[in-house]
């Protein structure tokens, strides 16, 4: 008798510890789920225990079961993007029923990057963001609009299954603490779309391209410093150091990647100045394996086609000064970078800077940087070619005497502005380069260039300063790509 009460008392308990069925944070109500695919859901039983799932847009009980480890995964077909509020629920099989409501279909889009993408519609200290009272106050208006924002506390050396970021209806006290950017973006890509649009902003100010990528990746470049062979645990009582490598891979995006998405926005770079030589093929790299974890594929050729859109690093005043080119290398490498990634592209931002941020690394105009991701990717993804979001590249220069005429790549609809042209140098066989004067050729897509200081012109340059601000642009007035005819590094 005594036997069989230990055994009916350890049975009890069993049962009582039985784990019930989770889904991570970002499941969570308020999400807007990818329209017109297969969603997958995932989270955690029992190991190899039966889960299923069912949902109110569809009439079949889906079945799997969850493997050692307790991790069980569904693809769920998805509607096409309507404003009706769905719910779907997940159960181990005859156990309690966890349920998931007020769910939206639409287009989800997923942001990441550094400070400039992680600043919000508050703005920073001393950073405010440009109209942001009046878009905070205009967030009511959006309620199509849905974001989740992920905490950077999940930051770690190795890979985590599990993140803080739940998503938020829009509303002013959501609103000024999300992206500005990211804002932007969704906000002009729902009124063009018509359809509920969701964002998951993953971004860390300060961060490396290498922290957005797995140890081993980085451990086979070779040049990142480490300690014993790894990277470097913060100190006791201290927090991570925003320049880690991998700890936002790890902690913050890894945990993501079974969320279905349509693509990515990216706004990153300036942590990266001074390593331009890598950063093409690195963000390349980083970006094949990010396409790869979001497709849920293990082919190597796994969401090539995902879109991938970056924002150029804006002028600023880096340690090397006013005049220095080390964030002209930089956006080079970006603009290398987006010609190397399949479905990818480059918003240019050289126009989007007032004189006095000379010092400021976080500009104002962030509504811009929103909208022309929003138009790259209206026109590009959804094929909606009204939206333009070409911006003019150099293509030749020919001298005669001190005259050099400057051709760009789409020269059919003409440039701006007619006279008061500035950011274009000149420098003769000494590589000196001096400011030039500029005018668009009456009755001809093309540019003239000259300077009294260099009477036999050889290399030309446009905004190729860490600070100078351009204001040639072309259809749309969007800016001329910032370039150079030389290879000096000086």
């Amino acid at each position: 008798m005594k036997k069989l009460i230990i055994f009916s008392a350890t049975l009890l308990l069993c049962l009582c510890a039985k784990a019930e069925i989770r889904l991570p944070e970002i499941l969570q109500g308020n999400m807007v789920l990818q329209q017109d695919t297969k969603a997958r859901i995932w989270g955690w039983a029992d190991p190899k225990t039966t889960v299923q799932l069912s949902a109110d847009w569809f009439d079949e009980l889906l079945s799997t079961k969850s493997d050692e480890n307790g991790y069980w995964e569904f693809e769920v077909p998805t509607l096409k993007a309507d404003f009706v509020e769905h719910s779907l629920s997940v159960r181990e099989k005859g156990g309690k029923e966890t349920t998931v409501s007020n769910i939206l279909f639409g287009e989800v889009w997923f942001s990441s990057g550094q400070s400039n993408m992680d600043m919000t519609l508050n703005g920073y200290t001393d950073s405010p963001v440009e109209g942001s009272e009046e878009t905070i106050a205009e967030s009511v208006e959006h309620p199509w609009l849905r974001y989740a924002t992920v905490s950077k506390l999940g930051a770690s050396l190795k890979p985590q299954e599990e993140v803080a970021g739940k998503w938020v209806l829009n509303c002013p006290e959501n609103a000024q603490s999300f992206s500005a950017v990211a804002y932007f973006f969704g906000i002009k890509l729902q009124r063009a779309l018509g359809v509920p649009v969701g964002i998951i902003n993953c971004s860390w100010g300060g961060s490396l391209v290498e922290g957005w990528m797995p140890e081993q990746m980085v451990r086979d470049y070779g040049d990142i410093p480490m300690e014993d062979g790894h990277f470097r645990q913060p100190e006791p009582g201290k927090w991570w150091h925003y320049r880690t490598p991998v700890i936002m891979y790890n902690g913050m995006l890894h945990p993501l990647r079974h969320y279905t998405i349509r693509g990515f926005i990216w706004y990153q770079g300036e942590a990266n100045v001074g390593k331009h030589e890598t950063y093409a093929q690195r963000l390349a790299d980083m970006v094949h394996l990010w396409r790869s974890e979001f497709s849920g594929s293990d082919s190597p050729d796994a969401g090539e086609q995902m879109p991938f859109y970056l924002v150029e690093i804006c002028p600023w005043r880096y340690s090397d000064g006013t005049d220095g080119l080390s964030s002209a290398l930089l956006r080079e490498s970006q603009l290398e970078a987006s010609r190397i990634i399949p479905n990818s592209g480059l918003v240019g931002t050289n126009d989007l800077v007032y004189d006095h941020e000379l010092r400021q690394q976080h500009p104002r105009k962030k509504k811009e940087v929103g909208d022309r991701l929003a138009s790259m990717a209206l026109n590009k993804t959804y094929g909606q070619t009204a939206y333009a979001c070409h911006y003019p590249e150099f293509v030749s220069m020919s001298v005669e005497a001190n005259l050099v005429t400057v051709k760009f790549d789409d020269p059919s609809h003409g440039y701006t502005p007619w006279q008061d042209i500035r950011g274009f140098e000149l420098a003769g066989e000494d590589g000196v380069f001096h400011p030039a004067q500029a005018q668009i050729l009456d009755g001809r897509p093309e540019v003239e260039v000259w300077s009294d200081e260099v009477p036999a012109p050889v290399y030309l340059r446009y905004c190729f300063r860490n600070f100078l601000l351009g204001n040639l642009s072309g259809h749309r007035c969007l800016p001329v790509r910032p370039f150079r005819t030389d290879k000096f590094d000086n």
